[in-house]
C-alpha cells in the first residue's frame, strides 16, 4: 500500500486513525459527542503533520493508519505523503512491524510518534533526530507513564515484546529492556498526552498560543 514516494534516511512515522465518528477519541465522546471527539482527532493529526512538516525537506513522512482506507487517507492529508495500513497486533506489533519495514527500506534514524501529544513540536522532533546521532534509542516520556515518542537508528525487536500497552508501566518497562541489553537511549522532555476530556485545556492552550502567533505575524 505503500505509495511510490521513497524513504528518506531520517524517517518520521506518524501513528494515526481515520476520523471516523464512534470509532476514534472514543473517551472524549462523554464530553465532545461522537462527532466533536472525530473532529478533535481531525484537527490533531493534522497539527502533527505541520509539525512534521516543518522540518527539513531531507526526512520523509510516513503516515500509520487504522481505519478508513488509503483513498480516504489521501483525501484528508494529501497525496505527498507515505501511507501504510497499520495492520494486525497490539501496538507493540504493530510500531516493531512499521520500524523493521522501515530500516528493510533503508532508513538510517527512523521515529515514530503517535497524535496525542501536540506539545511534540517540530523542535522537539529535531532534537529526537539529532538524539540519534549520539543514541540507539530516543524516547519521549509522557506524563501518563507511556511515551509520546520512540526513534531508534537499527531494528530492536525485543523493545516491543512483553510491555504492558496502554498501562503507566510502558516507558519503564521500555527502559528496562533498554539496560539489560545495554543499548544506548536518552529520555527527551517529559509531556502530557491528550487522552481524556480534564485534557482538552491542553489543546485549547495549544490552539491560543498558534492564534497569537497568528495574530502578530499579521500585524
Amino acid at each position: 500500500m505503500l505509495t511510490s514516494l521513497k524513504i528518506a534516511k531520517q524517517h518520521l512515522i506518524i501513528f494515526t486513525r481515520y476520523p471516523e465518528p464512534g470509532k476514534t477519541k472514543t473517551r472524549m465522546i462523554p464530553a465532545l459527542g461522537t462527532l466533536g471527539a472525530a473532529d478533535l482527532q481531525r484537527q490533531m493529526t493534522e497539527y502533527t503533520l505541520s509539525q512534521a512538516q516543518a522540518l527539513q525537506n531531507s526526512i520523509s513522512i510516513e503516515v500509520r493508519f487504522a481505519g478508513g482506507d488509503l483513498q480516504l487517507m489521501q483525501e484528508w492529508l494529501g497525496y505527498s505523503l507515505l501511507y501504510q495500513c497499520q495492520g494486525e497486533g497490539d501496538l507493540g506489533d504493530r510500531m516493531a512491524r512499521s520500524l523493521f519495514e522501515s530500516f528493510e527500506k533503508n532508513a538510517a534514524q527512523v521515529i515514530i510518534i503517535g497524535t496525542d501529544c501536540p506539545d511534540a513540536n517540530s523542535q522537539i522532533l529535531a532534537q529526537a533526530f539529532a538524539q540519534l546521532q549520539t543514541f540507539d534509542l530516543v524516547l519521549g516520556p509522557a506524563l501518563d507513564g507511556g511515551y509520546y515518542l520512540i526513534g531508534l537508528r537499527h531494528f530492536i525487536p525485543e523493545l516491543f515484546v512483553n510491555i504492558n500497552w496502554g498501562t503507566a508501566q510502558v516507558l519503564q518497562q521500555t527502559v528496562d529492556v533498554a539496560k539489560k541489553l545495554n543499548i544506548s537511549y536518552v529520555c527527551l522532555p517529559a509531556l502530557s498526552d491528550i487522552d481524556r476530556p480534564e485534557d482538552l485545556r491542553i489543546w485549547e492552550r495549544i490552539l491560543d498560543t498558534n492564534a497569537n502567533l497568528e495574530k502578530s505575524n499579521e500585524q
